[in-house]
């Protein structure tokens, strides 16, 4: 048996094919080519057509089928992982009312912020587990504010996931980890939080109705069994923001597990057993996807926005290089970079740094001392310190993080990232041969039924595994250490 997961990522969309028999991806597609669009069209704002991510979920699912040939009626069950906490707003015949607002789009901070105060910093912390901060329910109110006509016609609200879902299936429905990463979701009640939607103003009509993350979710629709040539009523079976999903895909289920990605953004993401919060909401608490009434399982993460996308940025400054010639040219200049600092805060609001947007920051650029093989492990450094700082925070809600997991793409494919991770923040680092697709694929079989939980990671190898070195873990500590006063000088002046 067959089944298929999409990763709905603001870069590109991706498609998997899984052999749930097997355990074993049978075929993988990424379309587009080159990274999709995103719309700035005010400083701070991050925008992208929905009907684009649609779009080139066909092309994904196109790609597969030329990959390998495959009986549509084989196929059980369709899984979809999304960028979290972006906005869509359809009307009542679904269809989109204006450009989705993303994830790294900063315009509704000072909402969340006041939201923050007025609730209550409490009340906030121990029922929403976050400060509303720039989540999805501070973004929708910046539309009742600023565009009171699109919030008159809205008939649904939708994350990004919730959207494909949609497009699938005909149906709006959406589920308790989604209403949780949109700060929507009353911990202690288990159920909505009305008291921020009185805030805030907001119909709670508007939200879609739940579904379980692993379960029946929709059919898919004649339409959209057309344009993908699948099988009209093939079920959607499992449903999670990337993260969540990335740590499904690793097998990260149990407290004290943790996943890390380092894609646009980087994240680590670890599982809790009790409802624990960071008094400054700079690290965030979630749903995870194996929660249930019986057994606790919150997923706590940290995120620094300016991960590969400050890598990316330097290598376009460069010119026509590869990412595998910057790994072997940033591998030329020492542990720690001759002092050359990078902090990488250059892609929208960062909760780790309190929600500030501050722009990156380079600093001790020495013209006469520092090449470009000291500026392209500085940027390395610079990201790896920047989730070690994150890593701080998680230490101090009383999260032990020994090992963590990772899928071996983007960020983790250069060594010298692996070995700076390692060290930095002490961990023992597995590599594995999965990715969000895949997880969504997982995640389908499980809601299916054709895959106990404890057997959905079947067939997934490990590719890798990257310990501390004895002789390095100094020499990062003390490059960290110089880092770390940098972000305390930076933030004491107020340039942070």
């Amino acid at each position: 048996m067959y089944f298929i997961g999409y990763d709905i990522g603001s870069s590109s969309i991706k498609a998997a094919l899984l052999d749930a028999d097997s355990g074993r991806c049978l075929a993988s597609a990424t379309s587009p080519s080159r990274e999709m669009p995103i719309q700035v069209l005010h400083p701070q704002w991050a925008e992208q057509d929905p009907d684009s991510w649609w779009l080139e979920v066909i092309h994904a699912t196109q790609l597969l089928q030329r990959q390998y040939t495959f009986d549509p009626a084989m196929v059980k069950g369709i899984g979809i992982a999304y960028q979290m906490h972006g906005l869509v707003c359809v009307d009542k015949d679904l269809q989109v009312l204006r450009p989705a607002i993303i994830w790294c789009d900063s315009r509704a901070v000072d909402i969340g912020n006041s939201a923050f105060t007025a609730l209550g910093k409490e009340y906030c912390l121990s029922h929403l587990l976050n400060s509303p901060g720039n989540f999805t329910a501070s973004k929708l109110r910046w539309i009742h504010e600023k565009e009171p006509h699109i919030y008159e016609r809205i008939h649904k609200i939708m994350l990004p996931g919730d959207f494909i879902a949609m497009k699938l299936t005909g149906e709006a429905c959406t589920t308790v980890s989604g209403l949780s990463e949109g700060t929507f979701w009353d911990f202690p009640g288990n159920t909505v939080n009305t008291r921020l939607l009185e805030y805030y103003g907001i119909d709670r009509q508007l939200l879609s109705d739940l579904v379980p993350t692993f379960g029946i979710q929709g059919e898919l629709t004649t339409a959209a069994a057309t344009v993908l040539q699948l099988k009209a009523g093939t079920p959607v079976t499992y449903r999670a923001g990337d993260q969540p999903n990335n740590a499904f895909a690793l097998n990260v289920l149990q407290p004290g597990e943790a996943a890390t990605t380092a894609g646009t953004s980087g994240v680590v993401y670890a599982v809790h057993d009790k409802h624990t919060f960071d008094p400054k909401s700079r690290v965030n608490t979630f749903v995870h996807v194996n929660n249930d009434v019986h057994h606790t399982r919150d997923g706590v993460l940290m995120c620094l926005n300016g991960t590969g996308i400050a890598n990316s940025w330097l290598r376009n400054m460069i010119g026509e290089i590869s990412y595998p010639d910057m790994n072997t040219i940033a591998l030329q200049a020492p542990v720690g970079s001759d002092g050359l600092l990078v902090f990488p805060f250059g892609n929208g609001a960062e909760r780790i740094l309190g929600n500030k947007s501050t722009g990156a920051t380079v600093s001790h650029l020495d013209f006469n001392r520092h090449s470009q093989a000291h500026m392209m492990r500085a940027v390395q450094e610079g990201i790896v310190f920047g989730l070690n700082y994150g890593l701080d925070i998680m230490t101090e809600m009383d999260l032990t993080i020994h090992r963590v997991r990772a899928g071996n793409a983007n960020m983790f494919l250069s060594p010298l990232f692996r070995e700076a991770f390692a060290n930095t923040a002490n961990v023992v680092i597995e590599l594995y041969d999965t990715d969000g697709a895949q997880g969504a694929a997982r995640g389908a079989a499980v809601g299916a039924g054709y895959v106990p939980l404890k057997e959905a990671h079947r067939g997934m190898r490990c590719l890798a595994v990257i310990e501390p070195d004895d002789q390095l873990l100094s020499q990062y500590r003390d490059a960290y250490g110089h880092w770390l006063a940098g972000l305390r000088a930076l933030m004491c002046n107020g340039d942070l």
